[in-house]
């Protein structure tokens, strides 16, 4: 027996705005029959997991245990700034010398992600990174 993937949950003060945020960042639409003022909204996505924004009580404290990844169609830089201008913050650039690497973001909440290198940036890119993540 297995089980599906069905969604990845965000724990969020504010589902919709949140869900308008991610689906600015996937150009997926937010689901139909979600709207301002409810406390839980999808964003839908084609292939793979809907992404589940549920409104919480209590504030984020600390890193994220878990994080998305985005891989533009653009470069790595340019979808760090078109994110920045929806309303990310830059966390961490750990863009490295040779084209290794990725950018750590986070949402208008808090919420950690990375964007990594495009497939025709890591096309280019010799062999391997040096160590951790793919980029």
């Amino acid at each position: 027996m297995t089980s599906t993937l069905q969604n990845v949950a965000i724990d969020c003060a504010d589902a919709y705005g949140l869900a308008r945020f991610w689906s600015a960042v996937t150009g997926h639409p937010v689901d139909p029959e979600d709207g301002p003022g409810d406390d839980e909204v999808d964003v839908m996505t084609p292939e793979g997991p809907l992404l589940h924004f549920n409104e919480v009580p209590e504030a984020k404290t600390g890193k994220n245990r878990l994080h998305l990844c985005v891989r533009p169609d653009t470069s790595c830089g340019e979808e760090v700034e078109r994110l920045l201008g929806l309303g990310a913050t830059l966390v961490d650039d750990r863009r490295g010398p040779g084209g290794w690497g990725w950018g750590v973001l986070a949402d208008p909440e808090g919420n950690e992600f990375c964007v990594l290198r495009s497939e025709s940036e890591r096309a280019a890119l010799p062999a391997r990174p040096p160590s951790g993540h793919t980029p």
